[in-house]
């Protein structure tokens, strides 16, 4: 709750540190030639009176009052509407982005996950070639920021060789539609950002599960497993399960930066999802875009996180225990 408060206080305050006004970019587009000077301040006093900024006496709201305004109307649903595309709303928007943001970073992440711990645990327990192979990958994949990756991988495949399109999330010459060839156009569209995220999280996730996985493969346990003659199959699998556990207190920090990351390859691709909406929205400073944006961003990656801190106790025997210690 408290990171969430600060995260709206942030929220607020950042847009607001330029000096440009949004009423401005409004009024520039309602503007007609024929409007006289009297006419274009009354209109301008009446969009300031609108979004907060003035009040009905013509004087300036404070900052602060700007601030319980915002909370009020965001506690209620409301996210306001758009500076550059008024009069359409600040959720309109957004509802058709956060779609294409979730079909681009569930699977990338659940993937990513998946494949980078398999990958980790058999560079561990295999050693030899694996390990030398996976291990300088992994680290190399890693350390690539995901814009990075997705500049190379439009320059190689989109621009050079010219195998999957650079941009966008579907075909210029379409329209959205439930259609066999439209749903084949955005899969085409998906590959390259798709790819981008899943190398640079398998590449993080892997790192982890390697060095848990080599710290598991030396633990007691495992030498009286082997001395028992237990299945060597049956202690990988026990392996494997306790080196998940620290993993999944990674993931909760991982998905942040997947989630920032994923925010950057929409803007790399021009990929129609949050990531493209804010950086067009703080391009023109459109405040009400921004701060929706960002508080969905904020919302999301703090619920994945109680969900996984919830997860780790139910999974996790020594949480449980010492939970209930405490309790007792």
């Amino acid at each position: 709750m408290v990171t969430f408060v600060v995260a709206i206080s942030l929220n607020f305050i950042l847009p607001r540190l330029g000096h440009s006004n949004p009423v401005d970019t409004i009024m520039r587009k309602v503007h007609t030639p024929g409007m006289t000077s009297k006419e274009y301040k009354k209109r301008y006093e009446e969009f300031m009176v609108k979004f907060g900024l003035m009040d009905e006496n013509g004087k300036k709201t404070t900052i602060v009052r700007q601030f319980f305004s915002y909370v009020g109307t965001t506690l209620k649903g409301d996210l306001g509407v758009s500076f550059t595309k008024y009069p359409k709303s600040v959720w309109d928007i957004l509802k058709t982005a956060l779609p294409w943001s979730l079909w681009l970073q569930i699977p990338s992440i659940v993937i990513g996950y998946i494949l980078g711990n398999i990958l980790g645990a058999l560079a561990a327990y295999k050693r030899g070639i694996y390990d030398k192979v996976f291990y300088p990958l992994s680290l190399f994949l890693m350390s690539v920021p995901y814009f990075c990756l997705g500049i190379v991988l439009v320059y190689i495949f989109g621009i050079s060789l010219e195998i999957f399109p650079p941009s966008g999330g579907y075909a210029m010459d379409m329209m959205p539609s439930f259609s066999f060839a439209f749903f084949a156009s955005v899969l085409y569209h998906y590959i390259l950002p798709f790819m981008t995220m899943v190398l640079v999280f398998i590449g993080g996730q892997a790192i982890g599960m390697r060095s848990m996985s080599i710290y598991e493969l030396g633990t007691d346990y495992v030498k009286y497993a082997k001395m028992l003659g237990i299945k060597e199959r049956t202690i990988v699998m026990y392996v494997i399960r306790n080196a998940m556990l620290p993993q999944l207190t990674g993931l909760a920090l991982a998905l942040g930066f997947a989630i920032g990351g994923a925010l950057l390859i929409e803007i790399v691709f021009s990929y129609p999802g949050v990531g493209l909406a804010l950086y067009t929205a703080i391009l023109e400073m459109d405040y009400p875009v921004i701060q929706a944006g960002i508080l969905i961003v904020t919302v999301s990656l703090l619920a994945m996180n109680f969900i996984i801190d919830i997860l780790i106790g139910l999974l996790d025997p020594r949480v449980r225990i010492s939970h209930e210690s405490r309790v007792e």
